[in-house]
């Protein structure tokens, strides 16, 4: 737990931001961020996700408690180990926590000033899962609408809320039932997503744009020895000419990384093509 929100009487208008979604004004306030709460925040407010804009703590403070990937901070849940996935440039493009049950990733999205933003997902979602020949229910939970989805890699759930110009996404995955709805894993990832903050900046990106994720000093130079060290020979002998070397983590493939101790290898995921789709 920790500060409680700013007070604010200042409201913004509720049109619709455009396509970038963040018109230049004045109204990224405390109060334009709390207007905007998503479903079930009104009656309950220590449940999140929250804006940043919104808390009394500052960053370091939540920091202290939280993965602070830039644009989301994000509590780890006891045992969890990371594992991060990067793009072809070499950017980290999302980071996956790994529990014993299975996988929870969380990450922002630029949305309009308007909520509403998720329906639209959860629609593409549903309609490219049934595509490729997965089961898909809609099901209801604390902010709402989730998608249930049993595909022929992975059991998948989907929790999204909206905010003030921001929209968050959690993904679920795990083995057949891991994800059902009062299994370990959705708890785990309702508690992560209920103390969630999102840092939406004030920088334009059009709607449904994944937001910057930034890696920690200390988790980039473990992925970075991480990285160097599967790159060295296994033994000690220098390998034969016709054997090749270990090869890096390859781009979009998730390398794991523990928050603290040893790191270990590369490692890819099991969720599917829908799984890193955003809809649409």
């Amino acid at each position: 737990m920790f500060g409680r929100r700013k007070k604010s009487a200042e409201q913004h208008d509720d049109h619709d931001g455009g396509f970038f979604g963040d018109e230049t004004g004045t109204d990224t306030d405390a109060g334009s961020a709390r207007a905007d709460r998503p479903h079930g925040a009104d009656s309950d407010p220590d449940l999140g996700p929250f804006d940043l804009s919104e808390l009394d703590d500052d960053r370091e403070s939540l920091a202290e408690t939280r993965l602070d990937l830039g644009s989301v901070l994000v509590p780890l849940p006891e045992g969890g180990q990371l594992q991060v996935e990067m793009t072809q440039a070499g950017a980290p493009q999302a980071v996956h926590v790994v529990t014993q049950y299975g996988r929870i990733t969380i990450a922002a999205y630029a949305a309009p000033k308007s909520p509403g933003q998720w329906r639209e997902v959860a629609a593409d979602l549903a309609g490219s899962l049934r595509g490729d020949q997965s089961e898909v229910s809609v099901e209801t939970g604390p902010w709402g609408r989730e998608l249930h989805g049993v595909t022929a890699n992975a059991d998948l759930r989907f929790i999204g809320v909206d905010g003030y110009r921001w929209m968050v996404r959690c993904v679920l995955a795990g083995p057949a039932g891991a994800v059902n709805n009062d299994s370990p894993l959705v708890k785990i990832a309702r508690d992560v997503l209920s103390q969630t903050v999102v840092d939406r900046g004030s920088e334009p990106h059009p709607v449904r744009t994944p937001l910057p994720v930034v890696l920690p000093a200390a988790l980039s130079a473990q992925l970075a020895a991480a990285q160097e060290q599967q790159a060295q020979p296994t033994d000690q002998q220098a390998p034969a000419p016709a054997q090749p070397s270990p090869a890096q983590p390859s781009p979009a493939q998730p390398a794991s990384v523990q928050p603290s101790g040893p790191t270990e290898g590369p490692r890819r995921g099991s969720s599917g093509s829908a799984m890193q789709q955003l809809g649409g």
